[in-house]
């Protein structure tokens, strides 16, 4: 026993399974994705286990026989002896050659060493793939230390075999069930003694002549030494096919006893027992040897007994009744196979025992698996759960225990579908259809506490991990048993009654007697189905259950509360990564559970982290075997037994190992298994609508789609090409890029490679054909399949050989078949592994690609419907990053500006170069460029960011060349207006050294009136009026403008009656033109179209009309804007072109429309409108020009000043002091100014990055814009913002900003930031003062050198100013100049420090003109029908359509139906799926909705995707106004128009909650 278990030992080191043996090997361990396993090339021992183990998985029955790579040995000179020929020598048996023999490792103890270091999961995935293998599997196997003996009765629960017997009638019928529950009568081999014969080898004969069903030692590897197969029990079933020429008519087991018997007594004497009929190979025993004694006890048993003898030549002879003894030496295998054949024929023809396989854990002295107490407990578990069924009709246990996914489940699914195709007041219909949704909810929890679930979630959420595995196996098992038999009759009555639908069918020519007999067959076939569908019942429908209870509660939340469901997708999610198949979408009901699944893929990515993922999906025709190659490939568990087809789609986690992880980038295969195409239960258009669906969405989902071809039947190529091209098709019109390789099974010579050439020709040639068909119904530029995906004919078709070697039932698989499975799988890996950078798919991406997918499906079409969230969040964060990036480069460039002006106005520019502004923005641009890089570089979302990445690198760039452009422009500007100003600014430095020499020479005049200052003020005020006369002197005076007498004279030119002009003034009608609700009034109907002359005007008609107001309105702005009203002062002529234009455009809109003309009250209200805006305007800008070019206006501006000078003379102050003094007073003004607008960039930034309205994109801005409305709840203010949302956003800006730093209190932020600029600039001028007095006094110069160096100084800093300071020549203590001007800097330090931020609304550029810039450069285009704004935050966001994510109800903007007085309140979002019309502009023709993007250019820049996800937002406005509404607009919210009762529950803080979901 010693030296046995070191050969074992020895044994498991040799396979490196050490320690293996109390460490048990898993199934995870194998079930991983690693690298290529070997075909045809040896393997080392040490790959040994590994290699048989996959490719076992993987069906190839080969893997007992794989070729061991041998040792390299040193070879040693034979020495011949002298005198002995070499032939004698070649000859001699006993010679050492010098070779070292190796010595193999029997194929039997692979097996069996696997089996031992394996735990129960393991061994039961390796005895079911045996089996498939059609293998013996070890029924009694000792331990091979201890010697105790074992049934591995547990391994066996997941084998079924089928078969078909035929009865003495010649009846043939179908049998298929678990081999655990088979009854059939058992044959067992033993020998007693040890005999040359193979015994295996014989019975191999019996079963199955082509296939070595029991290993024996004439099998390719055997060898003398095997350590454990002594006393290993194997059995096998022989299944017979139904026909003529099987060996036996039902079926039977042949148990083969290893070894000698006479040393295995244990396994011997339970093999007798069990048995139906004993086989003995042995010699002629003598008396008295023990093998005479236990043929003598058989002898006597009334068993059949069959003595097979291998000294004895003699055929069968009957002994007695029962007793055989037939002579084996010498004679032909066939002769004693086929005598052996007849006896047990014969045998098993009378009465009989049967043997059962479980049965065998009553067996005393033996272990049986299943007696482990952790199995023993997931048993009870299951057991107790599978007890409520008993006795149960197993059509009525779903409706009884499973209520929640049967009638109701799919009611639900049957009104969701109905959202989508709603029809009449589709609001009240869509509200009727959600609320009839919640009440199946709600029928669904009332219904969802059976006992059934209650006890398994019970056990999911308390057995230990091993304990819950063992439990979730016995369920699918007692399920599979409690069906088999139910199943297997329904099926045969399917198949009678299909057979006889198919017969009907191929009648050429049916009489209507055929015809009302085949409605008749189909109804029934209906029925069947239906009762097929009723009687399946396994582990997939519990989960399903548990995901309806869940989906039920969740969405009742918020009526019922949390309920106790809230872990079920925790608990799923851990069934998922544990390799459980999870259910994507429900066949039964063709329905994805999307909230159910969703939430299942959270709890996964919580618990593994978001993992990258390469889905690959298959699709093919029902039962060409998608799920029997997934399950190979990738050892998964997908269901493949007759009966229990994939329904739906089920999708499995695949681990890949670390390995490959590296080269492959991600960390799992998802496996999506779907049902098949064409499935014989649905019928008609249904079974298109359902395929193509099913087609799109599994498409969708995987970066990879095996399309499983199955045989060559032309009709069925046809369906599954043509189905597949369309949503390969679909899926590149919304971007997506799958990959795909079909799969041609059941070829019959795949090595024939002229023949696959010309298939592959004529499948490229059908695929061109298909893509030709498919690219006419969706509208589609495509000639060749390769136009619509990347198709390589000679790479991405793969030809595989049938799956079985032979006939079934006893066919073994097809090792070319496990050899294409293989080829296959390099070839998915190899092309995740080439796209890896491109197909980064995530476990969250794969989530939203569900949503995504199954929210289009959901519509009538896709293409239009398709609306891919994640992709769209994405961007949103971009836009996000955006508007930081291009606002880093508006500020930068402000603070340029800002320099730039100073000079300007300073006198030391007169030119703006365009590099140099580039060059002094480069530092900004690189970094914003720096920043970019790294953000589309290192973000998580940087695949899905690279397609705008172009895009944003040219908009960046685009802004910077605006910015550059736009300021030089300005600044341009500023120059010309200098330049205009020359004669003023010359007469300036006139005019400051008169006053200066005037102000001195009044000072000393009045010097001894210095104290009495009410008296000098009097004496100044009274000779400056003479000295502005005096300088003023030919000078004309700059008068007011006066507008209106200039309109009224546009007016009369125009040929307009005073009394009309007056008249549309006084009722003032004309203030509101561009937010009235209804034009109707203001057109004239053509006289022949008299049946439409008391019509309103349609909705649709009314929105050009708002158009050509808020055109004209712009154009008349741009008109003034380019007049340079601030330069060249006012000109009647600038309001005749703006008449002119409005005029124009009125008429020109008049010669497009047939059906009206305007009155001329339109035009009036228009042109009174147009000019209410351009006065003020032009009033601003003249008094702009005033002030820069009138004379009078400059000398007034300065009166203070130089009472100053006056005032400082007459105390008798030095020049220094009194220059120091005027100084301040400049620098005064300069610094405070200079301050001010440092701090309004700097407050604008700091909103920009702090205020919540304005850190975001677009869609964040529009959110709070919304929120405003509604807490102010003004009317007016709703219709601005709907007529004119860029002029109300523009408003909130400014709103924000008067609230944000001037109402509120200020705060310390603020004001610290107004003292640090107030600090800074003074400092810069404290030291420009410090280093022109140090740079004078050490190189000489007078006062004009010291203001000269200053001013240079400061050019960049401030606006200085030095016209009157040049008059103090006399000056050279500069010490004393700096120490006055030095005291004056603190003086205005301290102002500044307690100053008001009041004085930033009178600054050139104020924050929020900055911010307006900022966030209003951005897409103002408006949906077509409900007038929401398009969200983009790039105003050219091309090739990108306009999109809004919610959009408004028509109502808000006055959509009514035609010829009625009744508002239409639906959604754009609804209306897409209805079944409503429009008109589009004045148009006769309607179109429907559903195709809105073929009215015109207009509608086809937009993306308006079907969403039932609704803001309560504008209900709550539509319900709030409604009043206000129908006032507004002349309509009523009645009939077809009424306002659903469900939104009339929503309250002020609903609404604005509910903007959170923007």
């Amino acid at each position: 026993m010693e030296e046995d278990a070191r050969d074992i030992n020895a044994l498991l080191s040799r396979l490196h399974l050490q320690g293996k043996y109390q460490q048990k090997l898993k199934p995870a361990d194998f079930l991983t994705i690693g690298p290529p396993v070997p075909q045809h090339h040896e393997t080392s021992e040490e790959d040994l286990v590994h290699t048989f183990l996959q490719r076992l998985m993987m069906l190839d029955h080969r893997a007992r026989y794989i070729p061991v790579k041998e040792d390299t040995t040193e070879e040693r000179q034979s020495h011949v002896a002298k005198g002995e020929s070499d032939v004698d020598d070649f000859l001699n048996a006993s010679r050492d050659t010098g070779q070292r023999v190796h010595s193999y490792v029997h194929p039997m103890d692979v097996q069996m060493a696997v089996f031992h270091c394996s735990d129960s999961f393991l061994r039961q995935n390796m005895i079911t793939k045996l089996s498939q293998c059609q293998y013996a599997l070890p029924l009694l196997v000792p331990d091979p230390f201890t010697g105790e003996i074992e049934c591995p009765l547990w391994t066996f629960r997941q084998v079924r075999r089928s078969w078909k017997p035929t009865d003495k009638s010649n009846v043939v019928t179908n049998k298929s069930m678990p081999v655990c529950n088979a009854e059939t009568p058992m044959v067992s081999f033993f020998r007693l003694g040890s005999e040359s014969l193979s015994k295996s080898q014989l019975i191999n004969t019996l079963i199955n002549e082509r296939h070595n069903t029991f290993f024996h030692r004439n099998c390719p590897g055997s060898t003398q030494s095997r350590y454990l197969m002594d006393g290993v029990a194997e059995i096998a079933w022989y299944c017979p096919a139904g026909k003529p020429n099987d060996a036996f008519t039902d079926c039977i087991a042949f148990c083969n006893l290893h070894g000698d018997a006479l040393s295995n007594e244990k396994q011997r004497d339970i093999l007798i027992e069990k048995a139906s009929v004993n086989v003995v190979l042995l010699q002629t025993p003598k008396k008295g040897d023990k093998t005479h004694a236990i043929i003598t006890a058989l002898y006597n048993s009334p068993k059949p007994l069959i003595c097979l003898l291998v000294d004895d030549d003699t055929p069968a002879i009957m002994v007695k009744e029962g007793k055989y003894k037939i002579g084996v030496k010498g004679r032909s295998q066939s002769d004693v196979s086929d005598e052996i054949k007849g006896i047990i024929r014969k045998s098993l023809s009378g009465p009989h025992t049967s043997f059962r396989l479980d049965t065998m854990a009553d067996v005393s002295g033996i272990r049986v698996d299943e007696k482990d107490k952790v199995c023993e407990k997931g048993k009870s578990a299951a057991v107790q759960m599978l007890n409520l069924l008993k006795g149960m009709d197993i059509s009525k246990i779903k409706d009884t225990f499973l209520p929640c996914q049967g009638k109701l489940w799919k009611k639900w699914c049957g009104v969701k579908k109905e959202l989508y195709c709603l029809k009449g007041n589709i609001e009240e219909e869509r509200c009727k259809k959600e609320e009839d949704l919640k009440e199946i909810r709600r029928e669904q929890c009332d219904a969802s506490s059976s006992q059934l679930m209650q006890l398994f979630i019970k056990n999911l959420q308390s057995l230990l991990p091993n304990e819950k595995t063992y439990f979730l196996k016995w369920i699918g098992i007692l399920l599979d048993d409690l069906s088999t038999d139910d199943l297997s009759e329904i099926l045969r009555e399917y198949d009678e009654k299909w057979a006889e639908v198919v017969a009907l069918k191929k009648k050429h020519e049916k009489s209507e007697n055929d015809k009302s007999e085949l409605k008749k067959k189909q109804d029934e076939l209906e029925k069947i189905s239906a009762k097929l569908q009723s009687a399946t019942v396994g582990f997939e429908h519990i989960l399903r259950e548990m995901g309806q209870i869940y989906e039920a509660h969740a969405s009742l939340e918020s009526e019922k509360g949390k309920n106790n469901c809230s872990n079920y997708p925790e608990l799923a999610a851990e069934l998922m990564i544990s390799g459980q198949p999870m259910e994507l979408m429900d066949g039964d009901a063709a329905h994805v559970p999307i909230t159910w699944v969703t939430n299942v893929l959270d709890e996964v990515i919580k618990k593994l982290g978001d993992k990258r993922v390469f889905v690959v999906s298959v699709l093919g025709i029902q039962s060409s075997g998608k799920s029997t190659m997934l399950n190979a490939m990738f050892g998964l568990q997908f269901a493949v037994s007759a009966g229990r087809c994939t329904k739906g789609a089920f999708m499995q986690l695949v681990e890949v190992s670390e390995v490959l992880q590296k080269d492959l980038k991600f960390d799992y295969v998802l496996v999506v298994d779907t049902e098949g195409l064409r499935a014989l239960e649905l019928a008609g258009n249904t079974t298109l609508h359902h395929d193509n669906e099913l087609a799109t969405f599994v498409i969708g989902l995987g970066n990879m789609t095996l399309i499983n071809i199955f045989g060559e039947n032309p009709a069925e190529m046809q369906d599954i090409l043509q189905i597949s091209v369309q949503a390969f098709m679909r899926m590149t019109k919304v971007n997506f890029s799958p990959k795909c390789v079909f799969v041609h099974q059941n070829v019959t010579d795949i090595a024939a490679g002229e023949k696959n050439m010309e298939g592959k020709r004529r499948l490229q040639d059908k695929l061109d054909k298909m893509t030709q068909l498919a690219a006419k119904e969706e509208v589609f530029d495509a000639e060749c399949f390769s136009d619509v995906i990347a198709f390589d004919v000679q790479e991405d078709v793969k030809y595989f050989a049938q799956l079985w070697e032979g006939s079934p039932p006893m066919a073994p698989p097809n090792p070319g078949y496990s050899e294409s499975i293989q080829d296959l799988k390099n070839i998915i890996l190899s092309k995740a592994s080439k796209s890896a950078d491109d197909a980064a798919m995530t476990l969250s991406r794969f989530k939203h690609s569900i949503q995504d997918l199954w929210n289009a499906l959901l519509n009538e079409h896709f293409v239009f419907s398709f609306k891919n969230t994640l992709e769209i969040a994405v961007y949103r964060k971009l836009e996000v990053q955006y508007g930081k990036w291009t606002w880093d480069l508006r500020k930068a460039m402000l603070t340029i500006e800002d320099k730039r002006h100073n000079r300007i106005k300073n006198g030391v520019l007169d030119m703006v170069e365009r590099s140099s502004l580039v060059q002094e923005m480069s530092n900004t641009r690189e970094q914003v460029e720096k920043t970019m890089k790294e953000y589309f570089d290192d973000d998580t979302d940087k695949d899905l960011m690279v397609q705008w990445r172009g895009r944003f690198e040219s908009k960046i760039k685009e802004v910077h060349d605006e910015q550059v452009e736009g300021t030089q422009r300005k600044l341009q500007e500023l120059i010309r207006q200098k330049k205009a100003c020359k004669q003023l600014d010359d007469k300036k430095t006139e005019f400051e050294n008169n006053l200066l020499q005037k102000s001195k020479e009044l000072a000393r005049k009045l010097k001894d009136k210095a104290k009495d200052e009410k008296n000098l003020q009097k004496e100044f005020n009274n000779v400056w009026k003479m000295w502005v006369t005096e300088l003023t002197a030919g000078m004309p005076a700059m008068n007011d403008i006066n507008t209106q007498d200039d309109e009224y004279a546009i007016f009369q030119d125009l040929g307009i009656e005073w009394a009309l002009i007056n008249d549309r003034k006084r009722c003032g009608r004309y203030k509101e033109i561009s937010n009235s609700g209804n034009y109707t009034d203001y057109i004239q109907r053509k006289k022949w179209l008299n049946k439409l002359m008391n019509r309103d005007l349609s909705h649709e008609e009314q929105q050009p009309i708002r158009s050509l107001i808020a055109k004209v309105e712009k154009e008349s702005r741009d008109i003034i804007k380019s007049k340079s009203v601030a330069e060249k002062g006012y000109n009647i002529g600038y309001l005749h072109e703006v008449a002119k234009n409005v005029n124009e455009k009125v008429k020109e809109f008049e010669s497009k429309r047939d059906a009206y003309g305007f009155r001329n009250e339109f035009t009036v209200d228009l042109l009174l409108y147009v000019f209410d805006i351009v006065r003020s305007l032009l009033l601003k800008s003249h008094n702009e020009f005033k002030e820069n070019n009138d004379a009078r206006t400059y000398l007034e501006s300065n009166k203070e000043q130089y009472y100053g000078v006056f005032e400082s003379y007459c105390k008798g102050n030095s020049s220094a002091a009194v220059l120091g003094e005027l100084m301040c007073r400049k620098l005064k003004d300069s610094t405070v100014q200079a301050v001010y607008e440092k701090t309004a960039i700097d407050l604008a930034s700091d909103m920009m990055h702090t205020f919540p309205a304005f850190n975001g994109n677009k869609s964040n801005l529009e959110k709070h814009v919304l929120q405003s409305l509604a807490e102010e709840e003004n009317f007016g203010s709703y219709i601005n913002y709907i007529n004119h949302p860029r002029n109300h956003i523009e408003h909130f800006i400014k709103e924000s900003i008067e609230k944000f730093i001037f109402t509120e209190a200020p705060k310390e932020k603020h004001l610290s930031i107004l003292k640090k600029n107030g600090l800074s600039i003074c400092e810069r001028v404290s030291n420009a003062v410090y280093d022109a007095t140090e740079k004078v006094k050490s190189q000489g110069g007078n006062t004009d050198k010291w203001l000269e160096e200053c001013s240079s100084l400061l050019k960049d800093v401030l606006i200085f100013d030095t016209k009157s300071s040049q008059n103090f020549s006399e000056i050279n203590n500069f010490d004393f100049l700096k120490e006055e001007i030095e005291k004056g800097l603190k003086s205005i330090a301290e102002e500044m420090s307690s100053g008001s931020l009041l004085k930033l609304k009178e600054l050139r550029e104020k924050p929020d003109q900055i911010l307006i810039n900022h966030l209003c450069t951005t897409c103002w285009e408006q949906c077509p029908f409900c007038k929401a704004v398009c969200i983009n935050t790039m105003a050219d966001h091309t090739p990108g359509k306009h999109s809004v994510k919610y959009h408004r109800s028509s109502g808000v903007t006055g959509g009514w139906f035609k010829g009625t007085e009744e508002f239409s309140i639906e959604f754009c979002t609804t209306k897409v799926t209805s079944n409503l019309e429009f008109y589009p502009g004045s148009s006769e023709k309607s179109i429907p909705y559903k195709i809105y993007h073929t009215a015109g250019p207009e509608y086809k820049a937009w993306s308006i995707t079907p969403d039932n996800s609704k803001l309560a937002y504008w209900k709550w406005v539509v319900c709030r106004f409604e009043k206000e509404l129908e006032n507004h607009y002349g309509k009523k919210f009645q009939g077809d128009g009424k306002i659903p009762s469900e939104w009339r529950t929503y309250k002020r803080d609903d609404a604005i909650k509910s903007l959170n979901d923007m």
